[in-house]
């Protein structure tokens, strides 16, 4: 199912309340109101209400939320009912620290491949049992592995070339660490994840609080 006009800030909070949910099943708790939920992901509960409202009915009323069938609910509205096939580039330390990553595999994401172009480390299998390929091999291994979402993280003057490689594979998104904007078609998704961007966001309410 499709759902369109979705605030991307929606979207973040699902995922919030998805890890919180996901921790109740494992405490073995059946129920949860609105307001514990509320408590646990740091918002209010008219919020969780409304955003959960763009996408159906959920909850008794006097009851709350039956854990194990909201995360279902919740999972299937982000695609996390299924996995989803990586292929990461760049095996610095942050790539390797992705690829060990056990939130990843928690998640329903599987790194199927991974690339460099150090010709050190390529040829060399990592702890995963994934064998580093080189750049060179990417459209091939990923068309090989199945691969469905590109993680970029490699320097930013390397970030759009490796972009350009993925729009030749069956891959419709990407999650980008280089701290560049990438230039990609339309209807290709990209996610960028700029660590000095948040770190500015806090260093600008230290200043102004």
């Amino acid at each position: 199912m499709k759902y369109l006009k979705i605030p991307a800030a929606t979207i973040t909070r699902l995922s919030i309340y998805s890890r919180a949910l996901e921790g109740m099943v494992e405490d073995g708790t059946p129920v949860v109101s609105s307001k514990t939920l509320a408590d646990l992901c740091g918002v209010n509960p008219a919020q969780i209400r409304k955003d959960l409202a763009y996408f159906g009915q959920f909850g008794v009323r006097g009851v709350g939320y039956f854990v194990k069938e909201l995360l279902f609910d919740i999972k299937k509205i982000l695609g996390l009912n299924k996995e989803w096939n990586l292929a990461i580039v760049g095996m610095g330390n942050l790539g390797c620290a992705l690829l060990a990553h056990q939130n990843f595999a928690k998640q329903g994401y599987r790194f199927v491949a991974a690339f460099d172009n150090d010709m050190m480390k390529v040829g060399r299998k990592l702890a995963t049992g994934l064998m580093i390929h080189p750049i060179d091999e990417l459209v091939r291994v990923c068309r090989d592995t199945g691969a469905e979402i590109g993680v970029i993280c490699t320097p930013p003057d390397k970030a759009q070339d490796i972009a350009n490689r993925f729009l030749e594979v069956p891959v419709k998104a990407l999650l980008n660490f280089a701290p560049v904007q990438i230039q990609v078609p339309d209807g290709f998704k990209v996610e960028n994840v700029d660590f000095t961007v948040k770190l500015d966001n806090l260093a600008y309410h230290l200043t102004a609080g």
